[in-house]
């Protein structure tokens, strides 16, 4: 098959992150839409929302008042997922019935005391505060010696199940390592054991050279649609340099790094010009005490709309029963947000 066959005839492409395959079928992008249109949610909201639970000097559901915080803020989930005295027992049915419990805790960070700005609306500076904080979070969290991961993640937009329109992401520290960055982890250990080499830093080498799917870069960062996307505009920032967490980041990738967010998520924002809906997360090390020079820094981005504001890429049937599958291709979705910007 050649490189141009992929870009007409349905094949699998291998995701090397998880070790699982999706189908791509080009062909089935010109297929008349008769489905599920969504109604957009308002993006015309206030500075302050007295009626907003995590606005600045506002009671939360739980009755604690908010200070009157200027920057970003942080504070336990009055709604943890996950608590802190769960105690290590497990449950063992006949090796049929199996669980264990789950120690840890859960915090919300608000972006910014503005209720109606997103991470794409707020300056760079803002965005670097943010970071800092992730940063800040990832080493308190992670060195409490029961917590061996720590996941940063945002969904944004009520497609994506957000409970408050007020722009703010959240970090879910646990005793185990979940199931997607273990995933990664085994990969990217193979991948080292096979190769002597990191697999992100030969990907992300071998996907500047070609610079079909590269998205935006700078001198810290690359924002990719990675070769195996699933979503249809799925994207992916991925440290140039071998970084294992945000431990590892300087001033300069702090600000790198918030440069490529601030890119990415203002070009989805004006590709069908609607506040863009995703979910996103870092992926990094563990912090259970070990090296983990395998891993290497990178953050993931879900958008679920397909061809406008208003049309949503389900994923059901042949994909929950059998395996993934899009129809607009990685290297037209890359192309379409390459070209936003472009001559402005």
């Amino acid at each position: 098959m050649e490189d141009s066959d992929l870009q007409k005839f349905t094949h699998k492409r291998l995701n090397l992150l998880t070790g699982e395959w999706i189908l791509v079928s080009p062909h089935r992008a010109k297929r008349p839409w008769q489905g599920k249109v969504e109604k957009l949610s308002s993006t015309n909201k206030p500075q302050y929302d007295p009626d907003c639970y995590l606005c600045p000097g506002n009671k939360r559901a739980g009755g604690i008042k908010n200070p009157e915080y200027k920057l970003t803020f942080v504070f336990d989930n009055d709604f943890r997922a996950i608590l802190p005295d769960t105690k290590l027992e497990e449950f063992n049915s006949k090796n049929l019935l199996i669980a264990k419990g789950e120690p840890g805790t859960c915090r919300v960070v608000c972006f910014s005391p503005r209720h109606d700005l997103t991470l794409a609306d707020m300056e760079m500076n803002d965005i670097k505060h943010v970071v800092d904080v992730w940063q800040r979070e990832y080493l308190e969290l992670g060195g409490k010696d029961f917590i061996n991961y720590v996941q940063i993640f945002e969904n944004k937009g009520e497609m994506m199940g957000c409970s408050n329109p007020h722009p703010h992401g959240q970090i879910w520290a646990q005793y185990s390592i979940p199931v997607e960055p273990q995933k990664e982890m085994d990969r990217f250990n193979e991948y080292q054991a096979e190769n002597h080499s990191c697999l992100l830093c030969d990907y992300l080498k071998h996907e500047l050279e070609l610079k079909q799917r590269t998205i935006f870069q700078n001198d810290s960062f690359a924002v990719l649609v990675p070769f195996w996307a699933v979503w249809p505009f799925e994207a992916m920032i991925v440290s140039k340099n071998h970084l294992r967490s945000l431990n590892d980041f300087g001033e300069a990738e702090k600000h790198h790094f918030a440069e490529a967010i601030k890119n990415l998520t203002t070009k989805y924002d004006l590709l069908f010009e609607t506040s863009f809906p995703y979910s996103a997360g870092i992926h990094q090390s563990p912090t259970d005490g070990n090296e983990h020079n395998e891993w290497h820094f990178h953050m993931h981005f879900y958008p679920p709309l397909l061809r406008s504001a208003t049309v949503k890429k389900f994923m059901v049937g042949y994909e929950m029963l059998a395996n993934p599958q899009r129809d607009i291709t990685p290297e037209l979705s890359a192309e379409r947000l390459r070209s936003i910007g472009e001559n402005s």
